[in-house]
């Protein structure tokens, strides 16, 4: 039966407030759900620019409202939104689990590396096509020469903040990656929001799209 607008958008409040109390042990605590459109394609940011911007301060969700009369009891087998969306709970889970992996090998790295081995690291967190374009620009001379010439190794960690949107296979996550480079020059560590699109079904997922979260907002 096809739904008319006032019904397809009563449904998508409905999962945005859901999706919101459940991302506190799904994702992280204090997780928040956007609703926003899907990104670009293949944007890569250089490895060697410093990441910039505050982190979202997590917002705790509230909590359930103790049990008494007229209240409902808890589902036994799941909570009922995963009927209208495109994934089940455990296949949200792996899209989380997939995007923190790929954003800390996205951001770590070594000035003794090769292009070829980081885009390595990069093999089965991301798809062919995004981890080539990231590689080109690991390999952009000027930054390239930077990293060597200050001896800079770079360790990274991710940390999802929201949800941006979802499709059939896809879902973009807010991720406020963080990157500590030392070298030469000293140690710095800096934070920064991406949007980060991965592709998949149940618990297989690749990252496909990767640029600034403020990108997607203009």
């Amino acid at each position: 039966m096809d739904l008319t607008p006032a019904q397809r958008k009563l449904i998508f409040a409905v999962v945005v407030v859901a999706l919101a109390a459940l991302g506190a042990f799904l994702i992280i605590p204090g997780t928040l759900l956007h609703r926003g459109g899907t990104t670009g394609r293949g944007r890569a940011v250089g490895l060697t620019e410093p990441l910039s911007g505050p982190s979202p301060t997590p917002v705790q969700p509230s909590q359930p409202a103790p049990g008494g009369l007229g209240s409902t009891p808890p589902p036994s087998s799941g909570p009922i939104i995963y009927q209208w969306l495109p994934f089940t709970q455990a296949g949200l889970a792996a899209a989380a689990d997939a995007v923190r992996k790929f954003a800390a090998a996205y951001a770590s790295y070594s000035y003794t590396q090769t292009t070829a081995s980081y885009e390595r690291q990069l093999t089965g967190l991301a798809t062919a096509q995004l981890a080539a374009v990231i590689a080109r620009g690991f390999a952009t001379p000027g930054v390239a020469q930077i990293r060597t010439r200050q001896k800079q190794v770079a360790t990274g960690t991710g940390q999802i903040t929201a949800i941006r949107a979802f499709g059939s296979n896809s879902i973009t996550f807010i991720v406020a990656i963080t990157q500590k480079v030392t070298g030469t020059q000293g140690a710095r560590r800096t934070t920064t929001d991406y949007a980060v699109t991965v592709t998949g079904a149940v618990t297989s997922w690749q990252a496909e799209d990767l640029e600034l979260a403020s990108a997607g907002n203009t």
